[in-house]
């Protein structure tokens, strides 16, 4: 029985290994330059380039034949997609597997809206990977992944917020507060796939503080922990030596931020999927 796990590109994860794994990218798309969120993507230099161009940007989710293309031969095929309210992945992703299981009835599809992204989302990959090698059946890794999913969270800190203006992601008052005088947003996924904004610290060494005083109030008791860092790994590693010095126990890996997660969260921005208790 073949199984494979589907990713789109927001969920920072290029390569996944021990299973059979896809991911399928997003676009960025700034005037005349499109940025596509694959593992060669220059996001550095996409980065430089939003920080200056003065113009439009917009995001485009995969089409459905992209989807399919990424189900490729699976009899069992499990996606996980960006949060809904941010995106059409998961519409598209939907769709795809209705295409696909009427072209292969014999064949099983499951789309999650994991209602979030980034680390959350690797979360779920990882959940799905360990369950797959437990040989479960479709339908038992499908009940104890959503059943997981209830125990995973997402929080993020970012220095500006002006994409997410910008695209009416977020307010254009709380867009203004971010990045005056060192301020930094704090925030979280809500229940509902949203982003809802929990607090703000000033400087690095405050912001390290908060965060680990929020994930605690949040329900982290040392679980698992995977930070998404865009341009900023002296945070990210802070961040993580503070939570071990509290569980050391604890399993917190760090990751750099692709293109799409790097155009919301801009420079020096976090992101935090983990594990509640």
């Amino acid at each position: 029985m073949k199984h494979k796990i589907v990713l789109d590109s927001s969920g920072n994860l290029h390569a996944f290994s021990g299973v059979d794994f896809a991911s399928v990218p997003l676009k960025i798309i700034s005037g005349d330059r499109e940025f596509v969120d694959s593992a060669d993507c220059d996001v550095a230099d996409m980065v430089k380039h939003l920080k200056s161009y003065k113009g439009k940007t917009t995001t485009a989710c995969p089409g459905v034949g992209d989807f399919l293309e990424a189900f490729g031969d699976a009899e069992n095929v499990y996606c996980v997609t960006i949060t809904s309210n941010l995106s059409g992945a998961y519409n598209a992703a939907r769709l795809a597997a209705k295409t696909y299981l009427e072209k292969h009835p014999d064949r099983k599809v499951y789309v999650f809206d994991s209602l979030s992204t980034a680390g959350e989302m690797a979360l779920l990959a990882e959940k799905l990977r360990d369950l797959i090698r437990e040989k479960l059946a479709f339908d038992k890794i499908v009940e104890q992944v959503k059943a997981y999913q209830q125990k995973t969270r997402l929080m993020f800190s970012l220095e500006s917020l002006h994409n997410l203006a910008a695209n009416g992601r977020v307010p254009g008052a709380v867009a203004a507060v971010a990045g005056i005088l060192g301020i930094r947003l704090i925030g979280k996924a809500s229940d509902a796939g949203t982003l809802q904004p929990t607090g703000k610290a000033r400087g690095e060494k405050k912001l390290i503080l908060e965060l680990v005083r929020h994930l605690k109030e949040m329900g982290y008791n040392g679980g698992k922990v995977r930070i998404d860092h865009c341009d900023n790994l002296n945070a990210a590693s802070t961040l993580k030596q503070q939570l071990l010095c509290l569980f050391p126990a604890a399993d917190i890996a760090i990751g750099v931020a692709g293109a799409l997660c790097s155009f919301y969260a801009e420079q020096g921005g976090l992101l935090i999927g983990f594990e509640v208790a």
